[in-house]
């Protein structure tokens, strides 16, 4: 949301509400200046908080924003680094699986063919 155009609703809210308070009203002349006065002054010191908090928020932004196009590349190549270290930690590891694996399917093979032979010779006699 922008700060403008809220600004500018909530100022015409504001003289709105008290034109019909103006002609609505049962005080007297010097009641009803007081109450204008004093219901200005409030609502001068509340703009004057809007505008301080959303210069505030608008500031946080900006420092967030700064904060992650600083960090979010250090934080992407530490990741990168600690991928790659991971990777040639584990290459070892993989190689001796690949081997175990490979020799495991031929220990299977072996098997299969035994096996295929006992039942052959049992076919047979």
């Amino acid at each position: 949301m922008r700060a403008k155009p809220f600004l500018i609703g909530l100022s015409t809210g504001i003289i709105g509400g008290l034109t019909a308070i103006i002609f609505t009203t049962p005080q007297s002349g010097d009641q009803l200046r007081s109450n204008v006065a004093r219901n200005l002054k409030i609502a001068k010191t509340r703009l004057t908080e809007i505008q301080h908090h959303s210069s505030s928020v608008k500031e946080s932004f900006k420092s967030l924003k700064n904060e992650a196009k600083n960090n979010i590349p250090n934080i992407m190549n530490d990741l990168k680094g600690s991928i790659s270290n991971f990777k040639q930690e584990i290459a070892p590891d993989t190689a001796k699986l690949k081997e175990e694996i490979e020799g495991l399917q031929k220990s299977i093979t072996e098997i299969e063919n035994n096996l295929s032979e006992i039942n052959n010779k049992q076919n047979n006699e």
